[in-house]
């Protein structure tokens, strides 16, 4: 390597005649500048292609000679070498030969120096010359610098190339593989750009719709106009809450274009540019109507299993209360002179009628087939009227206790659902336990409670203020590596027929509906908690109106040829409705199914208030009758009455539940109230 800056630094002489070469090289030494002669033409080009700084050649040494040589390795050269030759010519006083001319007008960058010289010239360019040709070695460092970053560029390009077109080919193979996943799991894709309203759809998306071909366009607003208009608050809301907290996951139903309606769940994550704004949202939507139809069957027969649970308490409760009602009716009919114990006994059998239907309605309540139908309210007051029914779920061996915080916040939820999911929690508790033992316990408490961020972290629900319910029990608790399977639907540890594993998959499922979570801890040998997480609603708590002391409505009887239009297809409680209005002092027309009414309401008699049944034979229920009597008699007063509402979905009941309903069984009492209150506006 230090061999290369020695051969770039010299000079090659060339002067072949007489000590010419010898004197150059001696003066060059005196100024320290190495130099090399040569003896002719062909040593001296084959030095300048080994390299050289300058060349130092007389103008007889060239001239007549073949010099192709030369000349080819000065074609040669490469960009940024220009080789300075310092010709000694002999003074001439004519023009030089053609010949002679075209050779120094080749060598291209020539200083031309006539002799004779002095020492100190011939030395100075020299100096230049390789002064020269060291700027243009700087400038081949730099072309070679250049190239081998250009070369460098080039190899990392290529590598960049290789790199993107495999990564287009596992991106793309991807995108395929998830996109036949998906197909084939019944889902689509979906990706909203919040600033532009822009959507991007997988082909299944826009079938789920409804549509034979991938629409167009697609924005919000076609969107909501496909969501059934009662579940569009709730859509909007989710969008609303998914910007905050990032995460989308609802469920609702939407209106094809061939006008069917289907169940449609979409879940989905938002994504935040550099200053935390929403930008984009994007994840799948998927058809629910077959998983919903199919969970609400297991939902019901749910219920039906925690009924039959029930079933042996009911009817021990059931008999206890027959007993005193025959019995004491049986007394009446034998001294009905005794004027004081008739008294006493009626009103005893009144009591355990009236605690007979307070039974009857906590069980239609929890068994009843409907819509969720979602109230803000306290959920203490729900636990406080459920009690009665908890204690007989729990039975006689269980002690129950209550632990409820008074300052408790609303929730928002459906009753029947939750009453459901506490009685499932206080069945699952029971059969936990060891009633042999004597020290079975159950405790029910509700608390408000505030989660963080990490408390909430995978349960997919914001942070913030929740009531949280639970039921522990004293059992022996559940083991570790069955702990994390219990919300599976279909996994029990009960024997065969014993349970369905149902239980605590619809717990999981109405927390979830109720935009809640729920959670489990157990010890074994030391019991077990459930506990359910409700989010606090900013609605005051709505209060039920009863009949107690405070609100008691003075007996209202008929006004002036007041008549009440009575449509009741049993003939008992017919006879018994008759007698009660009667004496209350209404005219009574009697109707025993829908169509006698009808017949009734087409004629010009007066007709001052519709009492009927809901539930009647003859293919029209009472809420139907109702609205077709409204329509022969518009502004026509309607009381309904009914002891079980069955098998009616939402189109046949008409103002969604706005007409006033008079439970069965019902004193006069109560009757002359509820026909005070309608036909009072």
């Amino acid at each position: 390597m230090s061999a290369v800056p020695d051969l770039e630094g010299r000079v090659l002489i060339l002067a072949p005649r007489g000590r010419d070469a010898a004197v150059i090289e001696q003066v060059l030494a005196r100024g320290s500048i190495p130099a090399a002669p040569c003896a002719a033409l062909g040593e001296w080009v084959a030095c300048l292609r080994a390299g050289a700084g300058a060349a130092l050649v007389t103008e007889e040494a060239l001239v007549g000679t073949q010099a192709r040589d030369l000349f080819a390795w000065l074609d040669a050269q490469p960009a940024w070498s220009d080789f300075p030759f310092i010709v000694l010519a002999t003074r001439q006083s004519g023009r030089r030969s053609e010949s002679a001319a075209g050779i120094l007008a080749h060598l291209g960058n020539v200083v031309l120096l006539e002799r004779p010289i002095n020492a100190e010239t011939l030395t100075s360019a020299v100096t230049a010359a390789l002064r020269a040709r060291r700027r243009q070695y700087q400038v081949r460092g730099l072309f070679l610098e250049r190239e081998r970053a250009e070369e460098h560029l080039r190899l990392v390009n290529e590598g960049l190339e290789r790199r993107v077109v495999e990564r287009t080919r596992e991106v793309e193979a991807a995108r395929e593989t998830l996109a036949f996943a998906l197909d084939a799991a019944g889902m689509a894709s979906w990706d909203l750009d919040l600033a532009s309203d822009g959507w991007r759809r997988s082909p299944r998306h826009d079938l789920i719709f409804g549509y034979a071909a991938p629409e167009a366009a697609w924005g919000w607003e076609r969107f909501l106009g496909h969501v059934v208009e009662e579940d569009r608050p709730a859509v909007e809301a989710a969008f609303a809450a998914a910007r905050d907290t990032g995460t989308l996951d609802l469920e609702f139903r939407i209106r094809r274009t061939d006008g069917a309606v289907r169940w449609s769940a979409l879940r989905g994550r938002s994504e935040r540019d550099a200053s935390g704004t929403p930008v984009r949202m994007a994840g799948i939507l998927m058809d629910r109507t077959e998983q919903h139809v199919t969970e609400e069957a297991l939902r019901q027969a749910q219920k039906m299993e925690a009924i039959g649970q029930l079933t042996g308490g009911v009817a021990h409760d059931f008999n206890n209360l027959l007993t005193v009602i025959v019995g004491g009716l049986d007394m009446m009919i034998r001294r009905p002179d005794q004027v004081e114990r008739v008294k006493r006994l009626a009103e005893a059998a009144m009591t355990a009628a009236r605690r007979g239907e307070q039974l009857t309605q906590q069980l239609l309540a929890f068994s009843r087939r409907q819509m969720l139908r979602p109230q803000t309210l306290n959920p203490n007051r729900l636990l406080l009227d459920f009690r009665p029914l908890a204690e007989r779920a729990a039975g006689g061996a269980v002690a129950l206790a209550f632990d409820l915080d008074p300052g408790l916040d609303p929730i928002r939820i459906d009753p029947a659902q939750f009453e459901a999911a506490v009685l499932n929690l206080i069945v699952n508790a029971r059969d936990a336990m060891d009633l042999a033992a004597g020290s079975a316990r159950i405790t029910v408490r509700s608390r408000n409670v505030h989660l963080d961020t990490a408390a909430v972290l995978d349960k997919g629900v914001p942070p913030g203020p929740y009531i949280a319910v639970s039921v522990t029990d004293t059992g022996g608790g559940i083991p570790a590596e069955i702990l994390q399977r219990v919300f599976e639907p279909f996994f029990t540890t009960k024997e065969v027929g014993k349970g369905t594993g149902l239980g605590l998959s619809q717990v999981y499922g109405f927390t979830r509906s109720a935009r809640g979570f729920v959670s489990i801890a157990s010890d074994v040998g030391a019991g077990t908690t459930v506990t359910l997480y409700f989010p606090r609603s900013s609605d005051p708590a709505g209060e039920e109106t009863g009949a107690g002391p405070g609100s008691a409505i003075p007996l209202r009887r008929a006004g002036e040829g007041e008549a009440v239009l009575l449509v009741e297809d049993d003939e008992q409680v017919l006879g018994m409705a008759v007698e009660s209005l009667e004496e209350l002092r209404y005219r009574v027309i009697v109707a025993r199914n829908a169509a006698e009414a009808l017949e009734h309401l087409r004629g010009v008699e007066r007709i001052d208030i519709l009492f009927s049944d809901v539930v009647m034979p003859g293919g029209m229920n009472g809420s139907q009758l109702a609205a077709e009597a409204r329509r022969l008699r518009p502004g026509l007063k309607v009381l309904l009455t009914s002891g079980y509402v069955a098998n009616l979905n939402e189109e046949q009941v008409i103002d969604h539940g706005e007409l006033p309903v008079l439970n069965k069984p019902y004193r006069r009492d109560e009757l002359a109230r509820s026909l005070r209150l309608v036909l009072g506006g």
